[in-house]
């Protein structure tokens, strides 16, 4: 099967303990509870199964991205990166995309995570 990446606007049981492996430090619940709009989470689905996902908050014209995470067992494949490709071609009427230092990774590796998908590094972040 092939990986996809996908808005999700509502959660099935098997989505929410997938996230819970993504996002261990989040209530699934909650973050449900605020899908809309501007409040969107998108995620890479191989086998039925969720392997990635990040949030992305629209203000505008302007896509703020956080809580990029890839499972562990399956980093270093290219999924995080094909997630924000697609993420970015999925919503390409934003002109301005920032991702947000939220501090959950080693910023080393985040930083060439970064740079390679073609992102300038800020105080704050990384912008496209």
């Amino acid at each position: 099967m092939k990986l996809t990446i996908q808005r999700l606007t509502s959660l099935t049981t098997q989505d929410r303990i997938d996230l819970t492996k993504v996002w261990p430090q989040f209530d699934i619940s909650q973050l449900e509870a605020q899908l809309s709009e501007t409040q969107r989470v998108y995620a890479a689905r191989f086998n039925d199964r969720l392997l990635a996902a990040l949030q992305l908050t629209i203000q505008g014209t302007q896509g703020k991205i956080t809580h990029l995470s890839v499972r562990e067992v399956t980093r270093r494949r290219g999924v995080g990166k094909y997630l924000l490709e697609e993420t970015l071609a999925q919503n390409s009427s934003l002109a301005d995309w920032w991702i947000a230092d939220d501090g959950e990774a080693n910023q080393g590796i985040r930083a060439a995570f970064m740079q390679a998908c073609g992102f300038r590094a800020q105080v704050d972040g990384w912008i496209r």
